[in-house]
């Protein structure tokens, strides 16, 4: 059986935060897609992707929003919210999220939580339960 690599999406206003990511990501193997707004993504799908990492706090429709969107199409996928807001008085909406990190976040922690997110996905998909 040959594994694709997993597809992460970005999804974040700041475009430094964006490649950055990116290259984190792919530095470690997996395929990186990054939109600048959720709607963006949105637009194009999300048929493709294993795991979404997203900003909180962006214009339009924020991540809170984006994960009910994803949720509602893909409720198995990973949805990684991330924010630069440390006075989020809203952490209790961020309970159900795969991950939660604020910024700046430690690249190998964030890596490690989209390894195990994605590990425990595929262990469950195999395990059939």
């Amino acid at each position: 059986m040959s594994a694709r690599p997993s597809v992460v999406a970005i999804v974040d206003d700041d475009p430094r935060l964006r490649e950055s990511v990116e290259e984190l990501l792919e530095s470690a193997g997996y395929v990186a897609r990054s939109y600048a707004s959720a709607r963006a993504l949105l637009e194009e799908g999300l048929a493709s992707l294993d795991l979404l990492i997203t900003d909180i706090g962006m214009p339009d429709m924020n991540g809170f929003d984006l994960r009910e969107c994803v949720r509602a199409v893909r409720p198995e996928m990973p949805v990684f919210l991330i924010t630069g807001r440390h006075e989020i008085a809203d952490q209790h909406r961020a309970r159900g999220a795969a991950g939660f990190f604020r910024k700046p976040f430690d690249g190998d922690a964030l890596l490690a939580a989209v390894d195990h997110a994605l590990h425990t996905e595929t262990k469950e998909d195999d395990d059939g339960t």
